[in-house]
């Protein structure tokens, strides 16, 4: 057997397990490794884009290449299988375009969509990519995360509307705003022109939050009200979801 491929594989799964960045030291305890065995692994997976180095520490955790890699296999994954029936019942309960969407560092991934029975919907497509931080899918999943997930955005925060947060303390607003509600909502675009959304998070077996569920169109169509009132739907909707992938845990 290749030693330093099974080395590899157990440091990809480490890591894949870590619910935190990890730094070489803490690696090389946990594995028993040498430090220069993790540090020459970690720089190999880094430069074929499997492991991504966090700032401000010198610290590494996993990017999404493997999802990208076995797509194929993710859509036969629990989640995508399981949201399908609540994310066509919530089509059809308000007409919308609806999102299934995962967090990937400071951006949300697409992986499931069904259109809006409307004329004029939103327009995204499953695989595509969005500023998390601009996106009711992406805030409902920070609302999740621990306060200091936020820092990751400072360097990236830019204007993409005129409604769009472009400091830390308008974001942890927002997501504050999301914690206590339940759901996060967007009234006016932040990343596109014209569109409104609102999401919630999924939450899975242990607890722990694997994607959100969203719904969106022309905010011409759906104003504040509305939104609120489909609140309720998308968070039944998040709730049936949980359930089926085994959550039993109150929101």
């Amino acid at each position: 057997m290749d030693k330093a491929f099974i080395k590899g594989l157990k440091l990809l799964e480490t890591l894949a397990l870590s619910e935190t960045p990890r730094g070489v030291t803490d690696l090389a305890t946990e594995l028993q490794f040498t430090k220069s065995n993790v540090h020459r692994l970690l720089a190999t997976l880094q430069s074929q884009g499997y492991v991504r180095q966090v700032p401000p520490h010198s610290t590494y955790e996993l990017t999404t290449r493997i999802w990208e890699l076995g797509s194929n296999v993710i859509r036969r994954m629990d989640l995508i299988k399981v949201a399908r029936p609540a994310m066509i019942k919530l089509a059809d309960a308000t007409g919308e375009t609806i999102h299934l969407s995962v967090l990937d560092d400071i951006d949300v991934v697409y992986v499931d969509k069904i259109e809006g029975a409307h004329h004029i919907r939103a327009h995204t497509s499953v695989g595509a990519r969005a500023p998390a931080y601009t996106v009711a899918t992406g805030k409902a999943m920070l609302a999740h995360m621990p306060d200091t997930y936020l820092e990751r955005f400072r360097p990236h925060l830019k204007r993409y509307t005129e409604t769009t947060r472009t400091t830390i303390e308008e974001l942890r607003a927002d997501i504050e705003q999301a914690r206590q509600q339940g759901f996060a909502a967007v009234p006016h675009g932040e990343w596109r022109e014209g569109i409104a959304a609102v999401a919630c998070a999924i939450l899975g077996r242990s607890g722990e939050m694997v994607g959100a569920i969203g719904m969106s169109g022309p905010d011409s169509r759906i104003k504040r009200k509305q939104l609120k009132q489909f609140s309720v739907d998308v968070m039944e909707a998040a709730r049936t979801i949980g359930l089926a992938l085994g959550y039993t845990g109150g929101r």
